[in-house]
């Protein structure tokens, strides 16, 4: 089988190469990808910024979509021919997390769905909705569910709430269509005036453009007459950390997801401690809440956004594309037709 792997880290480094055609143990599903997604986890995990002790070589992408090709022994939830996502973390079914299961995720320390097979636990797929291309379904594993996780299972938005998305990525985008589901109210940020206006025809009440106005913490205060908003999709990391806090109603919360802006800075404890703020570290989420996702989105007929498709071949052009800032929602590799 083809597959893009990474023998050092450092995008120079990301090469195709032939492996041996696996086949399913006991528990496992083979899946003929079909199509994979880049996150930012992705970038970080290729340039070595993720984790630098990661063992070497591994391939890449977290999230994907591909058809069942073959059933290892014991397998019955799944059956050959059924169109699949790969959960993100495979060794999380439901409930709380654990340390062991976060050694299970894919596109590092496992192997990822940048291949044209991936060996995937039986227990860790889920159907892809039926109304979605084979692009759209893969965008779903990792942005789509740290979406939902944060407005639904730990946010517990209700309609008529506020929420504030930064930027315009694959998880902001996807926060921004899951708040107008549910009868939200969304403010976005971007740097782009053009994204901006985009966002505005998904549903966005208000934008706010945080190049032009630095102190755009102090225009959503001023959107929410000086309230703040109930929840703050916070992406951005230790450089818009602080703002969050200070634009977020008295017990609101600020999902914590994205250091697109560094992993370190000093926090100001008081406006958590005056306006009893819950800060609430999201890490993607469970097969069940892959499993909620889908049901919803099939219920909706809600359509991710999906930015550009790369061919297999030109896969590394993908990362530079993500490293550039200038996509507007998820990045798609199509692997297989």
């Amino acid at each position: 089988m083809k597959v893009y792997e990474l023998p050092a880290f450092g995008l120079e480094n990301l090469r195709i190469a032939e492996r041996p055609d696996p086949e399913p143990g006991p528990g496992q599903v083979l899946v003929a990808v079909r199509a994979a997604s880049l996150n930012y986890r992705d970038l970080m995990m290729v340039r070595g910024h993720y984790d630098p002790r990661m063992p070497l070589p591994l391939v890449p992408l977290s999230d994907g979509v591909g058809e069942v090709v073959a059933v290892g022994e014991g397998v019955e939830r799944v059956e050959i021919g059924q169109r699949v996502l790969g959960a993100f973390t495979q060794g999380w079914i439901a409930g709380q997390a654990t340390k062991a299961m976060r050694k299970t995720t894919l596109g590092g320390p496992l192997d990822g769905m940048l291949a044209s097979h991936c060996l995937l636990s039986a227990e860790g797929v889920v159907p892809a909705p039926s109304h979605l291309s084979d692009a759209q379904a893969a965008t779903l594993p990792c942005a789509g569910v740290t979406a939902w996780v944060a407005l639904m299972d730990d946010g517990g938005l209700a309609p008529g709430q506020t929420v504030l998305v930064q930027g315009t990525g694959g998880v902001s985008i996807f926060a921004l269509q899951l708040a107008r589901l549910a009868g939200a109210r969304v403010i976005a940020t971007s740097s782009s005036d053009e994204k901006l206006a985009r966002a505005r025809e998904l549903g966005a009440a208000a934008t706010i453009n945080y190049r032009s106005n630095e102190a755009w913490d102090k225009e959503v205060l001023s959107l929410t007459g000086g309230e703040g908003v109930d929840l703050v999709v916070e992406v951005g990391g230790a450089g818009t950390f602080a703002k969050a806090l200070r634009c977020t109603r008295v017990g609101g919360r600020v999902a914590t997801i994205g250091v697109l802006s560094g992993v370190k800075g000093e926090v100001d404890l008081i406006p958590i401690l005056m306006s009893r703020l819950r800060v609430q570290g999201v890490f993607v989420g469970s097969r069940s809440h892959l499993e909620a996702l889908c049901a919803a989105v099939s219920e909706a007929k809600l359509e991710p956004v999906v930015d550009r498709v790369f061919p297999f071949a030109e896969a590394p052009a993908a990362f530079e594309h993500m490293a550039s800032g200038a996509h507007f929602g998820k990045i798609v590799v199509e692997v297989s037709a």
